[in-house]
């Protein structure tokens, strides 16, 4: 895991360093607050297939909708598109290199990064950290 905490900026959910540790994994924090990075492969959610929603694993937002998954070879839950106001993306300079980093629009959580190599309709990939998601399953 490694990755660099940008400054704090300003979402409409705040949250002290602590509340958010009281609250998270020991993983999910490093991932969601200090922009870490999970080792590939180790997310239960890769494999997850049902139809329902990716949220944000620290505030519970709506990211992206299961039918927008699918499967990069990455090893990292990976989507063509985001659930309309649900992410927000920043320029990381980091590793000597220019990404495109993608983060909660409503805690400002890291989610992952967003490279233009997807599927077509979009042609993006949202390549996410599990850590950083919860799946919420469709009502039957």
């Amino acid at each position: 895991m490694f990755g660099s905490k940008p400054a704090a900026r300003d979402f409409p959910v705040k949250k002290t360093d602590a509340e958010w540790q009281a609250e998270l994994s020991p993983l999910a924090f490093k991932v969601l607050r200090e922009h870490a990075t999970e080792r590939a492969g180790t997310s239960p959610l890769n494999h997850e297939k049902r139809d329902g929603v990716f949220a944000c694993a620290g505030c519970g937002t709506p990211l992206f909708d299961a039918a927008t998954k699918f499967e990069s070879g990455t090893g990292w839950p990976s989507f063509f598109a985001p659930l309309e106001g649900g992410v927000g993306t920043t320029t990381d300079r980091s590793f000597f290199m220019t990404r495109t980093e993608v983060h909660c629009a409503q805690c400002g959580g890291h989610l992952g990064h967003v490279f233009p190599d997807g599927p077509p309709p979009t042609g993006q990939r949202y390549c996410m950290n599990g850590a950083s998601l919860v799946f919420q399953p469709k009502a039957p």
